[in-house]
């Protein structure tokens, strides 16, 4: 699997770089996302930019993500999907459990938001 990492103070942003997000990337991805979490890593950003085809281990791998990010309020976000990769996430029904950002830019934002609320919540039950 072939990706880069941005880690910033409130977010990791990890760009793959890879045409096709299959059985063959998925348990890859998954384990460099539970390895992020591990670290501490609250926020996740992925980008699929370059990924032209994805399957439903790709998709496991993305619902992966989601639950061990969003379980502790942190924010697993998808951003600049393709086309394909949009078309599986809608058939599967899952644009309702996924954040999807159609930029980084907005995909930070979302991040950005998630935390602005988790301080707040905090700030009430105290």
């Amino acid at each position: 699997m072939k990706f880069t990492v941005d880690k910033q103070e409130k977010y990791c942003t990890v760009t793959l770089h890879n045409e096709k997000l299959d059985s063959t990337i998925a348990p890859a991805l998954k384990s460099e996302l539970v390895t992020f979490h591990a670290e501490g890593v609250k926020n996740v950003i992925l980008d699929l930019s370059e990924v032209k085809y994805t399957d439903s281990s790709g998709l496991s791998a993305l619902l992966v993500g989601n639950r061990i990010f969003s379980e502790e309020g942190g924010l697993f976000v998808i951003t600049s999907p393709t086309e394909h990769t949009l078309k599986l996430i809608k058939i599967s029904q899952l644009e309702s459990v996924l954040t999807i950002a159609p930029s980084l830019e907005e995909a930070k934002d979302a991040v950005f938001m998630n935390e602005i609320e988790n301080d707040l919540k905090s700030g009430m039950n105290e």
